[in-house]
């Protein structure tokens, strides 16, 4: 197996890659891997957080080298189809529904970098490096840019797409692709445990509807349809129950009774 994944636990389950042997380097088998997990998890009720972390020293190299000089044989249309199954991986992580914490490590490159921008949290640790390598073997980023731009904005995609350059954690965090960044492996642990404790607190439904705020209304234009859809979004959730709930919990000063199987 070219991915490890540990089933739900108290809400939180965990996904591995497991090619530690290269960098957890990216290939036909962990493509089709983890969008089977990812699958699984976007109608699982009783998971909440996922975390996504690399086994070895790295979190991944990008794809796999000999994946790759495969895919310079195949027609066009074999690698359209090989393009779109990596594609359709990243849109389901980039619309999962429970909160996603990515821990980064070692080297983060090429198409790698797809799945930090689709992650809804990413720690990375001091010593991480990052690239967009692909111009430097004659590539593109393309299937990874949408998600990409989206994490790093128009700007400092044309830059980092040009130049394939080399950039670190601090460089990372600069421009959106992380948002923390810990001093080693332990610390990454620690900043991700104190999450998933906070998120832990939260109201189940309010959180996978707050990421779907984002997700339906960033693109949009702010107009009175917009504004209409949040006013009526606001009334749906005052009505619920799991508001019912929160509010009497705060009132009462005491913890609330959510509903986890959601």
């Amino acid at each position: 197996m070219t991915i490890i994944f540990e089933k739900p636990k108290n809400g939180v389950a965990k996904i591995t890659l497991n090619r530690p042997e290269v960098h957890n380097a990216f290939n036909a088998q962990m493509i089709a891997e983890f969008h089977s997990i990812l699958i699984d998890l976007d109608r699982c009720h009783d998971t909440h957080v996922v975390v996504l972390s690399g086994a070895g020293k790295s979190f991944s190299a990008g794809a796999d080298l000999e994946w790759m000089k495969q895919a310079a044989e195949y027609t066009y249309d074999e690698n359209y189809v090989d393009a779109m199954k990596l594609s359709n991986m990243l849109n389901v992580l980039y619309r999962l529904k429970q909160l996603v914490i990515t821990s980064a490590k070692g080297a983060s490159m090429g198409g790698t970098i797809g799945l930090l921008s689709c992650s809804d949290i990413v720690v990375a640790e001091q010593n991480s490096k990052f690239s967009l390598s692909e111009v430097k073997l004659g590539l593109i980023p393309s299937t990874i840019s949408p998600f990409v731009i989206k994490a790093i904005g128009a700007r400092q995609a044309k830059r980092y797409f040009q130049t394939g350059e080399l950039f670190s954690a601090d460089k990372a965090l600069e421009i959106g692709l992380v948002h923390e960044i810990s001093t080693s492996e332990q610390d990454s642990e620690a900043i991700i445990e104190n999450l998933i404790k906070g998120a832990s607190q939260n109201a189940p439904i309010a959180m996978k509807e707050a990421k779907r705020l984002v997700l339906d209304y960033h693109a949009r234009e702010i107009n009175d349809g917009l504004r209409q859809d949040t006013a009526h979004g606001i009334a749906r959730t005052r009505a619920a129950d799991e508001a019912a709930e929160g509010l009497s919990a705060f009132f009462e000063k005491r913890k609330p009774n959510w509903k986890r199987d959601v």
